[in-house]
């Protein structure tokens, strides 16, 4: 019988409370950024700079097979 695992934790830009896949969400040092914070940053700053945008998987704030969770 296997689950899923689905973390919460806090935004490292707005702070808010989010849930993610901890092996696909984007982040930085381990800190990871939300849905609605990684779009916002892709749209504004990082075109502004020239930067690419940054990517995610489809599934990054869903649920995971616990089978397929590592730290």
């Amino acid at each position: 019988m296997s689950g899923y695992a689905l973390c919460v934790g806090t935004c490292g830009s707005c702070h808010g409370m989010f849930s993610f896949n901890p092996n696909k969400v984007p982040s930085l040092n381990n800190i990871p950024f939300c849905k609605p914070c990684v779009d916002s940053a892709n749209a504004g700053p990082r075109v502004a700079k020239g930067l690419p945008p940054i990517t995610y998987a489809k599934d990054a704030y869903e649920a995971c097979p616990e089978e397929e969770l590592f730290f």
